[in-house]
């Protein structure tokens, strides 16, 4: 067997929202406000949903689940994440790592970020030391400094086992 190396990157954003909680890799940060969205609006796994299903060279978080499809109204994106997890193994694939940051100027997300790594690892079935999660602020500029949303940024590295090939 020889080992296939696929890189991946997702980019994500929502903007906030009134009467939501906010999640970030599947954990309720206090804020005042929420993420706008069909799912729970989780920024973070969706950018992360997005490499992972790149670097497999599959379609985006879209195709499998439709933001027209009442199926995923509110749901948990951990649960899509898992889904995800299911397609990759399906695939053939293996998570080597993920890198991930968060871009925000609040909440400060510091606090949260090794109980995210729990939730993605354990959503992942990986080891949290394989789930790199940063935070960073735009320093005032921009949507994210203007405190309107969050954008989110995933890059992940997967291998596949593929047969043996000669050439002729």
């Amino acid at each position: 067997m020889i080992r296939s190396l696929r890189c991946g990157t997702g980019f994500d954003v929502h903007r906030f929202c009134q009467d939501r909680d906010l999640v970030l890799g599947g954990v309720v940060v206090k804020h005042p406000l929420g993420l706008a969205g069909h799912s729970d609006a989780d920024v973070l796994v969706h950018a992360l949903m997005d490499a992972l299903l790149g670097a497999a060279a599959l379609p985006d978080i879209g195709s499998f689940f439709p933001d027209n499809d009442v199926t995923y109204q509110n749901i948990s994106s951990i649960v899509l994440l898992q889904k995800v997890k299911s397609i990759l193994n399906e695939s053939g694939f293996e998570i080597i790592n993920i890198d991930t940051t968060i871009i925000c100027e609040k909440p400060k997300v510091g606090p949260y970020i090794a109980l995210m790594k729990k939730k993605i690892g354990n959503a992942l079935e990986v080891s949290e030391d394989l789930v790199g999660i940063k935070a960073t602020t735009t320093e005032k500029l921009g949507f994210t400094g203007r405190e309107e949303g969050i954008a989110c940024q995933a890059a992940v590295l997967l291998f596949k086992k593929t047969e043996n090939k000669t050439i002729d």
